[in-house]
């Protein structure tokens, strides 16, 4: 290799890259890391551009377009929160994450996540959103960071498509309401087989943390409880296919109205 930009694994950059896997710095800078070439793509196909970039020229190539610093295959390894790199790291501004900033029209099908704990099914819900179409997912009292590295890295670029919120229940079911949407809260054994109800309306589909599902509260704000049928010996799903299950019921039903 040539000379690079950062050659050395104890260069202040590549100490500040390695705190940017926590939270709190990246609150601080208002800054979020990605780390794949898809889904840096992605992207910039929805139109996000990456403040910073850094790419090892050992490992991959540049990247048209993009301005970008050079770091060594030991500088680059020391920042990737993996501890190998794909020999890219690419660093882009926090979005506007409040109920405020979701766009709304007259069909809008949502996504309302209510206590997600795991960054990895985080990731999962917006990857399914964004194949299903849905005009926004809303985090409610939810403590996990969308901004994490590996929620980032199993969205697998629906970070940049699908709008996201941060809200409480309270102000979330008001927001819904006025909005003339329908809640329709998944949980085991609440209520009829989820593709019993009408849903080709406008609708926000809600569903609970991995352990216990939704909230109590949760479940008595919605409008409409619907279940998964369980047939074996488990008594949940995972959350993120909880979801895809009844976002993509809405979608064919819609689908078929539109049809008839």
């Amino acid at each position: 290799m040539g000379n690079v930009d950062i050659s050395s694994p104890s260069n202040e950059q590549v100490k500040r890259l390695v705190r940017l896997r926590r939270r709190r710095h990246r609150d601080e800078e208002g800054i979020f890391v990605v780390e794949e070439e898809r889904i840096l793509r992605r992207a910039l196909d929805a139109g996000h551009r990456p403040t910073e970039v850094y790419l090892c020229p050992d490992l991959r190539d540049p990247i048209e377009g993009l301005t970008h610093r050079t770091m060594s295959r030991e500088a680059i390894d020391k920042a990737s929160y993996r501890g190998t790199s794909t020999g890219l790291i690419a660093l882009f501004p926090y979005f506007d994450r409040s109920l405020e900033a979701l766009e709304w029209n007259g069909q809008s099908l949502f996504l309302v996540a209510e206590g997600v704990e795991k960054p990895g099914n985080l990731g999962a819900m917006l990857r399914v959103a964004d194949a299903a179409g849905v005009a926004g997912l809303i985090l409610v009292d939810t403590a996990t960071d969308v901004f994490n590295p590996n929620a980032v890295r199993a969205s697998t670029g629906a970070i940049f498509t699908v709008p996201v919120a941060r809200a409480g229940l309270d102000e979330t079911v008001e927001l819904l309401r006025d909005r003339r949407i329908m809640s329709v809260a998944a949980h085991p054994g609440a209520g009829p087989d989820y593709w019993d109800l009408d849903m080709t309306g406008p609708v926000a589909i809600w569903v609970g943390a991995e352990a216990d599902g939704l909230s109590t509260e949760a479940r008595s704000q919605a409008d409409a409880l619907v279940s998964i049928p369980m047939r074996g010996a488990a008594d949940s799903l995972n959350t993120s296919i909880a979801a895809s299950l009844v976002l993509y019921e809405s979608v064919r039903q819609r689908s078929q109205a539109k049809l008839s």
